[in-house]
């Protein structure tokens, strides 16, 4: 009873789930959508044509007919839509063929008609889609159309084109960083080139102190050999000069 009771718990709680994914989606299609063409204009009838607001190359749009009857005797031989393309953003081509009605068919007064279709957007379509209406009604003995109306529809992206904007849009601001980084290092460049030659200036006064102290000394270094020699020779004289005072003459008699 247990596992039983299990099971139907999961089983509840997966299609609550379900249920909410499904009408999260139902919500999101139908926020999506937008009223392209609105034909009131018609004796009898009224012609409405919705379809998705924007997509992007290589996914699906939904198209949604809408015809209401508002006259008696009211009966329609064909109606159907053309949806095309632009390959590149510029050549036209044709996306898919919407056949509403094939056939005559009658409809009674109050009487409301809905078709909801898939259309497939190539990866080389984008700019946008455009769309004729073709049909031809009567009402008892009177008929009017044929009837073609062209509007523009979902508009399809260029991503490619976005993605370059993107591209240009990340590369400016590499280079706007690196053109800062360049002129912060051209600053402290000159900085540290100024303290060079600061350095340098100072060593040249050091060196041209250190060969002048070198003279000065080397002129001391002279000036004490000269009074060396010169001590040397005082005392050379000074002792010859005792000695010949001490020596005594030779007596020849």
């Amino acid at each position: 009873m247990k596992k039983l009771e299990k099971i139907a718990t999961i089983v509840i709680i997966f299609t609550f789930v379900s249920t909410l994914v499904c009408i999260t989606k139902v919500q999101a299609s139908a926020e999506n959508m937008e009223t392209f063409y609105e034909g009131e204009g018609y004796p009898g009838l009224s012609i409405n044509v919705k379809a998705t607001k924007e997509t992007n190359p290589g996914l699906d749009i939904n198209v949604t007919i809408w015809i209401e009857c508002t006259a008696k005797n009211l009966s329609i031989e064909y109606l159907y839509l053309r949806v095309y393309g632009f390959r590149g953003g510029q050549e036209r081509i044709l996306l898919k063929n919407i056949t509403h009605i094939a056939e005559k068919i009658f409809l009674d007064y109050g009487n409301v008609s809905e078709g909801n279709y898939t259309v497939h957007i190539p990866n080389d379509v984008w700019y946008r889609t455009y769309t004729e209406l073709h049909f031809k009604y009567a009402i008892k003995e009177t008929s009017y159309g044929p009837y073609t109306d062209g509007f523009t529809m979902t508009d399809v992206k260029n991503v490619y084109l976005e993605e370059l904007e993107n591209t240009l849009k990340n590369l400016n601001e590499s280079y706007q960083q690196l053109n800062n980084t360049y002129w912060e290092l051209n600053s402290t460049f000159e900085q540290l080139n100024q303290t060079y030659w600061d350095l340098h200036q100072n060593y040249t006064s050091l060196n041209q102190t250190y060969w002048d102290l070198k003279g000065s000394i080397g002129g001391l270094d002279t000036t004490k050999n000269v009074a060396i020699v010169l001590a040397i020779t005082t005392v050379f004289f000074a002792a010859t000069t005792i000695y010949l005072m001490m020596r005594k003459p030779k007596q020849y008699w």
